[in-house]
C-alpha cells in the first residue's frame, strides 16, 4: 500500500474551508483534498469537509496576505508644500499667491500600486460590503493584511451605492470646477481624462498598457498631437480606482499625469451609445424579473407561442384577435385574483328562484279572479288591508279636522 504523505504528489485542487479558530467560513484559508486510489495514484476532490475520511489526506495551505506598501515607521501623511497664501480644504491646495502654471506646481506621487505583488487578503474580506482602500491604490497603506480594507481590484460584483464611491467617499451632487474630486452622484461616470502625456510615436500603446493594470477597457481615445487620453472602463468602480491609482503618476517617461473625469461626449454617436448601453441594462433588468416562457414569447424564440396567443386571443370567436388592452385586462383581473384571500374568491350566494308558475291552460291570474267571484256569489266580501304607514315624523303626521 503506498504511502499517504508521499505518494499524493499529484496537483492538488485548491477549496474553501472553515476556519479551526472561529468555524466560520473564511477566504484566508484554501483546502487541497488529495485522494489515495487502490492502484497508489494520487487524485484530488473538491470537498470541503473538514474532517478527512479514511484514505484522503487534507492540506491546508494560507493565501498569500496583503504586504505593506511603505514602512509604517517611516510613513506620515504631510500637507501639500506651500505654494500660496491660503489653503482651500475642499480643494486639499493652496490658492492666492501662486502665479506659476499648474503644470510647474504639480508634485509627483510618493508611490504607486503594484496589484501583481500589493494585492491579498485583508480583514476586510470577512466582512460583506467592505470598500477599497484608498491608500492601497495610491501605493501608501502601511498596514497590509491588517487594513479593514480590501487590498485587491474591483470587480463587476461588488455593488455599491450610487451616492459613495469604491472607497466610501461620499459624492456630490455636481462635478468639481477641475472635473477632480470624488465625482457626482447624478451622473454614473466610467470615462477618465488624462492629460500632459509625453508626445511620442507609440502614444497609444503606451496608454493602453497602463491604464488596462486596473480593469477592463472598454474603449480608448487618443490625441496623438496634444497629449491627451480618453479611457472608458466597462465597471465604474474601475474607473474610480484607476483615477486614484494614476493621479500624479507617470508613465514611461517622467512627465506628471493630470488625472480627472471626463465631460459630457458632445459626439451624437458616442451619446446614442450611452442611452443604448442604458436601455441593455434595463432590458436585462426586467428580463431577470419576467418568468423564462415569457421571455421566450417575447424574443420569437417560442415556435408555438404565436399559435397559442392567436387561439387563446379569439375567445371563441372564428376571424377574432384580442387587442393588446384586452390581454392586459385580463392579465391584471388574474394578478387582483390571486392576491384576494381564498373567502373572497368563494362564489356569491345562489338566489332562490321563483316558483314556477301553475301549468295548464288558465292562468294564475285568472284562477285567483275565479276565486274572488265565486266568494263574492256566496256573499262574502275581501276588504283589502289599508297599508301601513311608516314610522316617520313628517309621514306620520295628520290632523283631526274635518277639512282635511
Amino acid at each position: 500500500m503506498a504511502d499517504v504523505s508521499t505518494d499524493a504528489a499529484a496537483a492538488p485542487t485548491t477549496t474553501r474551508s472553515r476556519s479551526p479558530e472561529a468555524g466560520i467560513p473564511t477566504d484566508n484559508t484554501e483546502t487541497q483534498v488529495a485522494t489515495i486510489q487502490p492502484g497508489g495514484e494520487a487524485t484530488t476532490d473538491t470537498s470541503t469537509a473538514v474532517a478527512a475520511p479514511k484514505g484522503r489526506k487534507i492540506i491546508r495551505r494560507k493565501r498569500r496576505p496583503a504586504r505593506p506598501q511603505v514602512d509604517p515607521a517611516t510613513f506620515r501623511t504631510e500637507p501639500p508644500p506651500q505654494t500660496g497664501v491660503t489653503f482651500n480644504i475642499w480643494y486639499n491646495k493652496w490658492s492666492g499667491g501662486d502665479r506659476e502654471s499648474s503644470a510647474a506646481s504639480q508634485t509627483a506621487a510618493k508611490g504607486r500600486c503594484n496589484v501583481a505583488k500589493d494585492s491579498g487578503y485583508t480583514l476586510a474580506d470577512n466582512v460583506s460590503g467592505s470598500y477599497f482602500c484608498l491608500f492601497f491604490a495610491r501605493g501608501l497603506c502601511p498596514k497590509g493584511s491588517d487594513c479593514p480594507y480590501l487590498h485587491r481590484l474591483p470587480t463587476v460584483t461588488d455593488i455599491f451605492n450610487p451616492n459613495v464611491d469604491c472607497f466610501g467617499r461620499d459624492k456630490f451632487s455636481d462635478y468639481r470646477d477641475d472635473m477632480g474630486g470624488v465625482g457626482s452622484f447624478l451622473r454614473p461616470n466610467r470615462t477618465i481624462y488624462i492629460g500632459r502625456i509625453h508626445v511620442s510615436d507609440d502614444i497609444e500603446e503606451v496608454v493602453a498598457r497602463h491604464f488596462a493594470e486596473w480593469g477592463q477597457i472598454e474603449r480608448t481615445r487618443v490625441l496623438n498631437t496634444r497629449g491627451v487620453a480618453f479611457v472608458t472602463y466597462t465597471n465604474e468602480a474601475n474607473a474610480q480606482f484607476a483615477k486614484e491609482a494614476m493621479a500624479y503618476q507617470s508613465l514611461d517617461h517622467d512627465e506628471i499625469l493630470n488625472v480627472r473625469w471626463a465631460t459630457v461626449d458632445p459626439n451624437p454617436m458616442a451619446q446614442a451609445r450611452e442611452a443604448r448601453r442604458v436601455e441593455e441594462q434595463a432590458a436585462a433588468a426586467i428580463r431577470a424579473i419576467l418568468p423564462a416562457d415569457y421571455i421566450a414569447e417575447l424574443e420569437g424564440k417560442d415556435p408555438n407561442a404565436a399559435k397559442r396567443r392567436r387561439i387563446e386571443g379569439g375567445f371563441g370567436l372564428q376571424g377574432y384577435e384580442a387587442p393588446d388592452d384586452v390581454w392586459y385586462a385580463r392579465e391584471q383581473n388574474e394578478e387582483v385574483e390571486q392576491q384576494q384571500p381564498e373567502e373572497a374568491q368563494a362564489p356569491p350566494p345562489q338566489l332562490e328562484a321563483p316558483e314556477p308558475a301553475a301549468s295548464g291552460v288558465l292562468s294564475s291570474a285568472t284562477l285567483a279572479a275565479l276565486a274572488r267571484q265565486r266568494e263574492r256569489s256566496n256573499g262574502l266580501v275581501i276588504k283589502k288591508t289599508k297599508e301601513a304607514k311608516p314610522a316617520s315624523a313628517l309621514v306620520d303626521y295628520g290632523s283631526d279636522s274635518d277639512d282635511e
